[in-house]
């Protein structure tokens, strides 16, 4: 039952995420968002702090919010950043 419940931990964990993310990025250009996203995944992956498990939940949790062709472009930058 933990692992059901770290599941859980782990998907509100993710909306709260792109909740807040949607805050901050709020009147800003799809591709200002998304450069200041890669930039600080990037970061993420480097100093450690950023693991292949968050960037699925991160995935997870936005790709039902967006349509087939951002969701392509989405998961591309995914992997993009699981290779660093």
């Amino acid at each position: 039952m933990g692992d059901n419940n770290d599941n859980i931990k782990n998907g509100q964990e993710a909306v709260n995420l792109a909740a807040t993310l949607a805050k901050a990025f709020a009147g800003k250009s799809e591709g200002q968002i998304l450069s200041t996203i890669i930039s600080q995944a990037e970061q993420g992956k480097k100093d450690g702090t950023l693991t292949n498990e968050d960037l699925d939940n991160f995935y997870r949790a936005v790709a039902p919010f967006v349509d087939g062709f951002k969701r392509k472009k989405l998961a591309a930058v995914i992997a993009k950043l699981k290779a660093i």
